[in-house]
């Protein structure tokens, strides 16, 4: 594995590979004709996103089921729009409206008579809307009919399954635009401040444009034909990862290229030279990355098979373009792209004394002290984790409340708060009567109403109205006690509540399968790079603890800085999928270096060299990663604003904490133990206590 790794590296820096000028010209050409002939497929991807209610249910539930089934009773399938009049004067409004919205229906539908409240303060009509393109449109209609027909002292609101289902593509339709544009700004201004440069930063941002659009194109014909599942979450999640991933490899290699130009003349050799010492780095990282947020595919929730997979394609498409365009436009451009600190032949790659050079020696000096300390602030940010609620409401899904979610509100407060968004129950017809009287009988329903039946007249529908709110315990309990009821008949019960329902129990699910793979995945790598047991075990355990304490501490500010009344059901597996793959991308950056130095060096000098070497760059793409993925906590979506969060304090936890002191305080306080079994464990042991002894005289002097 290590012989393939270095081999893959080496290729695109040898004598003529992608750093000599005629090849990196052929490289960069290359790149352009592919970006401007596939360049209007990335256009396309929006085209295969899926958008049906199943791309974000589990495999094979119930509700996915009954989502197949009802696609037989029409070939115009209609979604029901809900619109809410209250006020004095409600039920005449709600009367007077039904002639205008008859425009909108499909043929052979109509608008129903106008329901009123109990208490006579509400009325609402239930408006069947073609299941089309178009829906979004009609409800964009349909609101600026009810608004302007609406006498004074009525408030109406469209609600109903089409009006959340308008509110949710209206969010969508924003994300990618939103997102690529925050995105490339953070990184663009990280960039500058990095590099101080008013050119360098340039370079990365425009490999990573490259990788954007190979992305982009790869995604829609594996989805066009290969069946790769794509929805609006994971393609907006797609462009920041690229993004995040794309410029931390940039960030690896630019700083590995800047040392070998201080020791080399030639250009040509230092991104040589930068590639073969870097490239397996990268690679490791980005192949633990793509494994393990593919080990999502074995995900039942298609909504997370989908950010799996698609974000795998992406880190690949990442990684083809640092090692190929970054080199190729960085020996092409010159030393001069690095004005005004260009690196000459000769000089110093960096000051004698840094940052992470006082870092590394205050660490060396109590080596235990500090890994205990890691581990106990990183314990008790992990003890938040415990009193997590999960689950989020539908009006709690939104941090603006849109209509549909004060649609739903209003008619809670004046009917029985599953009337907007029925239980549906599929059977067979001939059983059609056994089941409503079943279903009647269940303690929580209000009340039982007749459904379509196919064209065939096999199967029919019974509409159930919950008393309780669809997006409540009350009513989950409900649908449990239904479908107990009416499943002997071999009736399917599906709905809004029991989509709910289906989600949360795969979401359990899914923990106890994708993670189990995701440690093993990673620990393979890892082994397989590092050439040993014991390090890899502890790099992985240093990445789940961080993950445990990010958790903990994105609770605190969810509930007590954000407000947010819990923890959408998804964002347990998401974030340690994320942060794992992520996480030990920077062990990966600094263990490879340590490695390295090691092997020349000794343990103790190799463990404090790789941290000073690495530190400046890693922290660079730790703060360029957080900040991408922070762009989720400004989006109106609060699953996307939770794993934005979540995962920008992971990373900062990894950059700043683990990757600075719990690794390297680890290593240093286990000595040549940390590599066993492999080749730097058996190094002997008079020559690491002479290394030692050096770097207790240089820490002694430097704290002097």
């Amino acid at each position: 594995m290590r012989a393939l790794l270095t081999r893959i590296a080496r290729t695109p820096g040898g004598r003529r590979g992608w750093g000599h000028p005629l090849w990196g010209s052929l490289v960069l050409a290359a790149w352009l004709i592919v970006t401007v002939a596939l360049g209007p497929l990335a256009g396309k991807l929006g085209d295969v996103e899926d958008t049906s209610p199943n791309a974000f249910l589990p495999r094979g539930a119930e509700s996915a089921r009954v989502n197949t089934e009802l696609e037989k009773f029409r070939t115009d399938t209609v979604v029901p729009a809900v619109v809410v009049y209250t006020g004095e004067g409600a039920e005449a409004s709600a009367r007077a409206d039904r002639t205008s919205f008859a425009g909108l229906l499909p043929a052979g539908e109509a608008v129903s008579p106008p329901i009123p409240s109990e208490d006579g303060e509400a009325a609402m009509t239930v408006v069947p809307l073609a299941d089309e393109d178009g829906i979004t449109d009609k409800v964009d209609e349909l609101r600026d009919l009810a608004g302007a027909n609406a006498p004074p002292g009525v408030d109406v609101e469209v609600g109903g399954p089409a009006g959340s289902l308008t509110d949710s593509v209206a969010v969508f339709d924003s994300l990618d635009s939103t997102l690529l544009l925050a995105t490339g700004l953070v990184v663009a201004v990280l960039l500058l401040i990095t590099y101080r440069s008013p050119v360098l930063w340039l370079l990365p941002l425009l490999s990573v444009g490259f990788a954007a659009v190979l992305t982009q194109v790869s995604t829609y014909l594996l989805a066009e034909h290969a069946g790769l599942p794509v929805n609006p979450q994971s393609a907006g999640v797609l462009m920041v990862l690229v993004f995040g991933v794309g410029t931390d490899y940039a960030l690896l290699l630019i700083a590995r290229y800047r040392e070998e130009l201080h020791r080399h003349a030639d250009r040509q050799e230092a991104m040589r030279l930068a590639l073969a010492r870097s490239g397996p780095a990268i690679l490791a990282s980005a192949a633990t990355i793509a494994v393990g947020l593919a080990c999502l595919a074995f995900a039942d929730i298609n909504s997370s098979r989908s950010l799996g997979l698609v974000g795998a394609v992406g880190v690949v498409c990442a990684f083809l373009a640092m090692v190929t365009v970054l080199p190729a436009l960085l020996v092409l451009t010159g030393r001069w792209v690095f004005w005004p600190f260009v690196p000459r032949q000769g000089t110093p790659a960096r000051k004698p004394h840094t940052v992470w050079s006082r870092v590394g020696a205050a660490v060396a000096r109590r080596p235990r002290w500090s890994w205990l300390m890691s581990v106990a602030v990183t314990g008790v940010l992990a003890l938040s984790a415990a009193g997590i609620t999960m689950g989020l409401t539908q009006a709690e899904m939104f941090q603006d409340k849109p209509e549909s979610v004060v649609a739903q509100e209003r008619i809670s407060a004046h009917y029985p708060s599953g009337a907007s968004d029925p239980a549906t129950v599929v059977t067979g017809t001939p059983r059609a009567a056994e089941v409503r009287a079943a279903a009647a009988a269940v303690e929580g329903v209000a009340r039982v109403e007749d459904g379509e039946r196919t064209p065939d007249g096999e199967l029919s529908t019974v509409s159930v109205v919950l008393e309780d709110a669809p997006d409540s315990r009350a009513a989950e309990d409900t649908i449990d006690a239904l479908r107990d009821a009416v499943h002997p008949m071999g009736a399917l019960v599906g709905g809004t509540t029991a989509e709910t329902l289906d989600t949360q129990r795969a979401a359990d699910r899914d923990l106890n399968t994708v993670i189990p793979i995701v440690l093993l995945v990673v620990l393979v790598v890892l082994i397989r790079l590092l050439r040993a047991l014991v390090a890899p075990v502890l790099l992985l355990a240093t990445v789940v603890l961080s993950y445990f304490a990010a958790l903990g501490a994105s609770n605190l500010l969810f509930e007590h800085v954000l407000g947010f009344a819990g923890v959408d059901w998804s964002i347990p597996l998401l974030g340690f999928v994320f942060l794992v793959a992520l996480g030990i991308d920077y062990n990966i950056f600094l263990m490879h270096r340590v490695k390295e130095e090691a092997a020349r060096l000794g343990h103790t000098r190799g463990v404090l060299e790789g941290l000073t070497s690495t530190g400046g760059v890693i922290t660079s793409a730790g703060v360029v990663l957080a900040a991408t993925f922070a762009v989720f906590a400004g989006l109106p979506l609060v699953t996307m604003a939770q794993m934005g969060v979540l995962v920008g304090i992971g990373v900062l936890l990894d950059t700043f904490l683990v990757r600075t002191v719990l690794v390297p305080a680890l290593a240093l306080d286990m000595g040549r133990w940390f590599w066993w079994p492999g080749r730097l464990f058996r190094r002997p042991a008079e020559e690491e206590r002479h290394t030692a002894g050096s770097v207790a005289r240089g820490s002694a002097h430097e704290t002097v």
